[in-house]
């Protein structure tokens, strides 16, 4: 491999971690492996979902948006603690938010399950917010978020707010989202909302049910998919997790700050890891002692709101480093290669465009606007 010397660039709070090559901000990927295809993304990470090893990466710390990925987390922090038979009811504050919503409405009661199948399947940032009030608002769900990220080894990860949307000083990277992931879909609840390709959400008496609709296109187009989670902003481009099993063998690919290519190039990634079997591992991804999918506390669940904080000014620039992290000249060790009624459909929320809406359609992703059928 070669040792090359960049410029000065955003430090992650876990520079290196999972292996030396990992702290750099280049492709690092084995000589033996086949030549890997053009990613438009910034930084991308492909590792195998059961032994944890990093197969190849670009960037793999960099810190960036995560946009609705971060949902990931919302979902491996609040599975084990909260009863997915509970009824909630939502505030007139969960569902007046920005960007993609299923629809849900105040003073109706909708079971935790049905709002975990709507957050993941379908990105609703309205089942992201009820979820967070269930589990006593969104500042209290963001620490739990933030203390289970640390206990996964995600230490690049900063969470805000529940759904993802911009907000200042939330982060993740790539690296993170990989062992996210591979977190969640050692939760069998986690790994079940993700591959489920059609559902439904409850709707007022006498109003028809809500069809969701996973916007994983994956789970549609590649053979053996198994999930995971897409994101987009218009700050933070456009995110993407995607994991499949072949012959037996599961990988998972993350990728940030990327273009409308993103499932494209995720099936690109796929590809080329199952591909590249039996070349050398060029980092690992943490493991816990126990089971993944578990918290090691119990948590108290209460009743009360927190407010969100305040969403990034459009046309922020990115990545953003963590408060106090500042920049520095890192090493980077780089290989280049060549490289009855019809059910309602869950739409994008808000009366009209918005900087943060998720895009549902084909590119170029223009912002969304509102449209119930």
């Amino acid at each position: 491999m070669t040792l090359l010397l960049t410029s000065a660039v955003p430090v992650s709070a876990a520079d290196g971690l999972g292996g030396p090559g990992l702290g750099g901000t280049g492709v690092l990927v084995s000589a033996e492996a086949p030549a890997l295809p053009e990613v438009a993304a910034a930084s991308w990470v492909v590792a195998d979902l059961d032994t944890g090893e990093v197969l190849a990466a670009k960037n793999a710390h960099g810190l960036y948006a995560p946009a609705s990925t971060l949902k990931m987390l919302t979902a491996v922090t609040l599975l084990p603690v909260l009863d997915g038979g509970r009824l909630v009811v939502p505030t007139f504050d969960d569902v007046n938010v920005d960007g993609t919503k299923v629809g849900l409405v105040e003073r109706v009661s909708y079971p935790v399950t049905e709002l975990f199948g709507a957050m993941l399947m379908v990105s609703a940032n309205d089942a992201a917010n009820v979820l967070a009030s269930a589990a006593g608002g969104q500042l209290v769900t963001a620490q739990l978020m933030n203390d289970r990220a640390r206990e996964l080894g995600a230490l690049d990860t900063h969470a805000v707010n529940p759904h993802g949307l911009d907000a200042t000083g939330q982060v993740s990277s790539a690296y993170d989202l990989a062992v996210i992931a591979r977190a969640g879909l050692a939760d069998p609840r986690f790994a079940r909302y993700v591959s489920t390709r059609r559902a439904s959400v409850g709707a007022p008496l006498g109003k028809p049910r809500i069809e969701t609709v996973n916007k994983n296109k994956l789970l549609r187009d590649y053979a053996g998919a198994l999930g995971v989670k897409n994101g987009y902003t218009i700050a933070a481009g456009a995110s993407f997790v995607g994991a499949a099993e072949r012959d037996g063998r599961r990988l998972v690919v993350s990728m940030m700050r990327s273009d409308p290519k993103i499932f494209g190039e995720a099936t690109k990634l796929l590809d080329w890891g199952f591909a590249a079997q039996g070349s050398p591992a060029v980092g690992s991804l943490p493991t816990e002692p126990e089971n993944l999918a578990q918290v090691s506390s119990v948590v108290a669940i209460s009743g009360r709101s927190a407010s969100a904080s305040p969403p990034v000014p459009g046309g922020t620039s990115l990545p953003v480093t963590l408060a106090g992290l500042g920049l520095a000249v890192a090493a980077v060790v780089a290989v280049r290669r060549p490289a009855t009624s019809p059910p309602l459909l869950a739409t994008s929320g808000g009366p009209g465009p918005s900087r943060c809406a998720e895009h549902r359609a084909e590119p170029p992703w223009p912002p969304s606007r509102t449209h119930r059928r």
